[in-house]
């Protein structure tokens, strides 16, 4: 089966719950997923659940906190770097069906790692390997490169209101 490069983006809810739908939709079909959450790196409702199918879902972090409301440092930087250079060795073994880079197009935009850096570890891959990238602002040439891309846009949210991220549901 040939594998093609998805992305979810946009500024609405929902890019990384479509991506880990999809993971455990494949992961039921037999194919075997590998998630690399950028930025993310505290532990969340969706990890706890996913570790119950670790034996065809493998989900690692590659960020410290959610820096967002600051700016990277340079230990966001290099965690970031580290997790793309491992993850371009794990798609490029062939190895999973299905590779998440969550949250990736964030890290370009905050300059974790380049646009060049994330199309050359995509376009590298095996033919059969599908690709999710997932994240806002996503680069006009990674849209270009894609055969799917979703945007998400946010006509209304609750968190305007002041409704904080709820367990289970946001988190």
């Amino acid at each position: 089966m040939k594998g093609y490069l998805q992305v979810y983006t946009g500024d609405g809810k929902g890019k990384t719950t479509a991506a880990l739908g999809l993971a455990v939709r494949a992961a039921g079909a037999g194919l075997k997923v590998f998630i690399g959450q950028f930025v993310k790196g505290t532990p969340s409702a969706e990890t706890t659940a996913l570790q119950k199918l670790n034996d065809q879902i493998t989900l690692r972090r590659y960020g410290r906190s959610a820096f967002i409301i600051n700016q990277p440092t340079a230990a966001d930087i290099s965690a970031a770097q580290a997790g793309l250079t491992e993850v371009r060795q794990i798609i490029q073994s062939g190895n999973y069906d299905l590779v998440i880079l969550d949250e990736a197009n964030i890290a370009v935009h905050y300059a974790l790692f380049s646009i060049d850096e994330l199309i050359e570890t995509i376009s590298n891959r095996p033919a059969h390997v599908e690709i999710v990238v997932t994240g806002r602002y996503a680069h006009s040439r990674l849209i270009a490169t894609a055969d799917l891309v979703t945007e998400m846009i946010a006509v209304k949210h609750y968190f305007q209101q002041g409704v904080i991220a709820r367990p289970g549901i946001e988190k």
